[in-house]
């Protein structure tokens, strides 16, 4: 768990602020742009019937009220994201998650700030003028306690939204005051390489680029670690230090996540989703989908991801 907070400061009153406004701003369950590339909202009122697979974007996520659990790879005991904590997701990274405390009358809200590379390569400049930290090992995701700084710059968002009076002008400079907290704290040397151009993370960034795009075709390692314009040995080692898998893993998550898509929303039969998604074998993608998801493809033709 990385650390990035100050544990003797109360945040609970930012919490609940934030909780007040996000109620106001968000009826309904639900995903919620609330201001067009800075501020993005999902709320809950029930638990999760199953565990969601995702493809974080690189992000700072607060869970002002309710929980979630998050596992990084299929075993791995993962983190729960709630009140206490604060998760910074500097890469696209696989997950699997679970809203666990969510009600009518306390439903589950999680905000989330996008961390653009051209915004943080901007203050880099800025934060760092003699130069930027080096940084031992570079990682997808950190989690650590809530900020009471950032976590207080949140709610000023939020009632910045709810004002509206010069919101867009005044939103963008409030975002710029969480992410020069966040690159001047311990997590901040892992958040400059989304910034810098030719880092380890913007490299590893332009291979999971492509396997998003090309998921169903076949992969050698060397092709990706050439689009990536690292040696193979070394383009494995940072790939699997940012996203916890390899890049075969990774392909094959997004590959059964998008085959789960088609089988839901489009009706496809399990050996045409199959095909679809890049699997030469039914049984294999058969063995490996009940594996991934609790349950044979077969039992989610059609099913209702929300039931």
């Amino acid at each position: 768990m990385t650390s990035f907070t100050r544990a003797d400061q109360p945040v609970a009153e930012y919490l609940r602020e934030i909780t007040h406004s996000l109620t106001q701003l968000t009826p309904f369950d639900g995903y919620f742009e609330l201001a067009k590339n800075y501020v993005n909202v999902v709320r809950a009122t029930k638990p999760s019937s199953e565990r969601m697979f995702l493809l974080a974007q690189p992000c700072i996520c607060i869970v002002p009220q309710g929980a979630k659990s998050v596992a990084l790879t299929q075993g791995d005991m993962g983190f729960m994201e709630n009140e206490s904590t604060m998760v910074i997701y500097s890469a696209e990274v696989p997950i699997n998650v679970a809203i666990t405390h969510a009600s009518a009358e306390a439903p589950y809200f999680c905000m989330m700030i996008p961390l653009h590379s051209k915004k943080l390569s901007e203050l880099i400049v800025k934060v760092f003028p003699n130069g930027v930290p080096k940084v031992a090992k570079t990682q997808g995701v950190h989690v650590g306690n809530s900020d009471p700084a950032i976590i207080k710059s949140a709610a000023r968002i939020l009632s910045l939204i709810e004002e509206q009076e010069n919101s867009e002008l005044l939103v963008p400079l409030a975002i710029d005051e969480i992410l020069i907290r966040l690159l001047k704290s311990p997590v901040g040397p892992s958040l400059v390489q989304i910034g810098i151009a030719d880092s380890h993370s913007e490299k590893v960034a332009k291979a999971i680029t492509w396997l998003k795009q090309h998921y169903a075709e076949p992969v050698r390692m060397e092709e990706l670690a050439k689009i990536a314009g690292m040696s193979v040995s070394s383009f494995h080692t940072h790939f699997k230090a940012i996203t916890s898998m390899s890049p075969l893993q990774y392909q094959k998550t997004v590959r059964l996540q998008q085959a789960r898509s088609l089988m839901r929303s489009k009706m496809m039969d399990v050996s045409s989703a199959s095909l679809e998604v890049g699997y030469a074998s039914t049984s294999q993608f058969s063995r490996e989908y009940a594996r991934a998801f609790g349950v044979p493809p077969s039992k989610d033709v059609g099913r209702d991801a929300f039931r």
